[in-house]
């Protein structure tokens, strides 16, 4: 599936208030989904010695899949196409890499 299609199918499930004028909704689910993946590894991490195994890797995979759907919404929201974002982010990565400053921070480094 191509970004395009996925941000176009996932629009059709996005029912929160005053869609289509509401950035907030999905920052905020993008922040809580994030989180819940962060626990998951964490749990990894106290519980199984940092390994994962194909449970957890499926757990994992739902909620990355949350992520990309609050993403996505974000994206709507603020009028952006995904692929947009993917080759921008691509773009600069390259950029950073074919500079030798991909280790660092700043984002214009």
């Amino acid at each position: 599936m191509h970004f395009e299609e996925y941000q176009r199918r996932s629009r059709k499930t996005a029912i929160y208030p005053n869609k289509g004028n509401n950035f907030i909704y999905p920052i905020l689910g993008l922040c809580g989904e994030a989180g819940e993946v962060a626990e998951k590894i964490k749990k990894v991490i106290r519980d199984n010695g940092g390994r994962i195994d194909e449970h957890m890797r499926e757990q994992i995979k739902k909620e990355l899949g949350d992520v990309l759907w609050y993403i996505s919404q974000l994206a709507s929201e603020l009028h952006v196409a995904l692929d947009d974002i993917a080759t921008v982010n691509l773009t600069k990565l390259y950029s950073r890499h074919a500079r030798g400053v991909l280790r660092g921070s700043g984002d214009d480094r």
